[in-house]
């Protein structure tokens, strides 16, 4: 697929990394704030499409992950789209149980870096 096609055209071509991953972004539907980042290999792309909920590839444990399969805090695809060249995704959800981060928070991104220093942020 040419550049043109791929950053204007409607063919969905999604090009994954030579590990066959693509980063995906996650997001809270409603209030915008992201919640994590994961990897996508092709099958868990496809499995989220199929049933609505956000599959991943664990890259620590090298397996697809249902998200929030053993938790509960499963992920409910509201839309999925794609970058201008098509080398990342973003999820928008619905985030069911308030936690998307394995440490218990709302979202992965709970430090904030000032000065060279992280700090945690207060609503975290």
């Amino acid at each position: 697929m040419n550049k043109e096609a791929r950053e204007e055209g409607l063919v969905f071509a999604p090009r994954f990394d030579e590990d066959g991953l693509i980063p995906t972004i996650v997001q809270q539907y409603d209030s915008g704030e992201i919640l994590m980042l994961a990897y996508m290999n092709q099958e868990a792309l496809e499995k989220t499409q199929i049933t609505g909920e956000a599959h991943y590839w664990s890259r620590s444990r090298q397996c697809l992950w249902h998200k929030g399969a053993t938790s509960g805090h499963i992920q409910e695809i509201v839309d999925i789209r794609v970058d201008c060249d098509q080398d990342a995704i973003l999820l928008r959800v619905k985030q069911k149980g308030q936690i998307a981060c394995h440490t218990g928070r709302s979202s992965c991104f709970y430090r904030t870096l000032v000065s060279g220093v992280l700090k945690f942020l207060d609503n975290f």
